[in-house]
């Protein structure tokens, strides 16, 4: 077991102020005592503060439309997936792992909720999260095209850890669309996580996107090492009327 010295100089190290390993000279110039233990307390508070703060910058940057709990979600609605598994996933090992998390079901089932819960997990375990909708990224890309930003935007992509990208279900999109949505996908396959939910079934993505072709491949990247969610739950906001 590590002292408090060298537990002292670890936290040093990883809050990056070296001046705190030369806390001994200080100490044998005062006999203050228990200065060392008080020491110790401040450093791990100030490390817990900084981990907080970069939690939030983290939780801000990813862009929720608004905070969601797992609580809030009542795992017993979810029907077709056991608690166990829910729990599995909000340890974020599928991010770790390079997987991807597809949801399709019926509109109030809880895919939005449970991928906002998600992508917060995510955040608080340290990892970069970027939160969409089909039809704001769609535009974004478009958008960033135009502006001759389309690559700034796609590292930008490139660099997080893990993107969602809700609501895949309620627009087309024309193939100029269609094909920069497939490239933010293509280009995360096997190198980073993307969650994806979607009112329909996979054989009803050509409501979706005009190019057959491009449907089969973004199918099959999809579902390459991913979970595949069944979200056809009793509709809460039915039920809230």
């Amino acid at each position: 077991m590590k002292g408090k010295k060298d537990i002292i100089a670890l936290y040093a190290k990883q809050l990056r102020i070296p001046s705190f390993c030369q806390y001994q000279e200080v100490l044998r110039q005062s006999d203050q005592p228990g200065y060392e233990e008080f020491l110790l307390t401040m450093m791990k508070q100030e490390l817990e503060s900084r981990r907080v703060n970069q939690e939030k910058r983290r939780i801000k940057a990813a862009g929720f439309p608004h905070p969601k709990t797992m609580e809030e979600l009542e795992l017993k609605r979810l029907c077709h997936a056991e608690d166990a598994f829910i729990h599995e996933l909000a340890s974020c090992d599928y991010i770790r792992n390079r997987q991807n998390i597809v949801m399709i079901g019926n509109s109030g089932g809880g895919k939005s909720h449970l991928s906002i819960v998600l992508g917060l997990k995510a955040c608080q375990a340290g990892f970069r999260v970027k939160f969409f909708t089909a039809a704001t990224l769609a535009t974004m890309l478009v958008e960033a095209k135009d502006q001759r930003e389309l690559q700034k935007l796609e590292k930008q992509l490139q660099k997080t850890e893990l993107v969602i990208i809700d609501e895949l279900s309620y627009l087309s999109f024309n193939r100029h669309q269609s094909e920069l949505l497939f490239k933010v996908i293509s280009d995360r396959a096997e190198k980073s996580s993307v969650i994806i939910s979607s009112n329909l079934e996979f054989s009803r993505w050509t409501e979706l996107f005009e190019n057959p072709t491009l449907i089969t491949a973004l199918v099959d990247r999809l579902t390459f090492r991913s979970h595949i969610l069944n979200m056809n739950n009793p509709s809460y906001r039915m039920e809230q009327g």
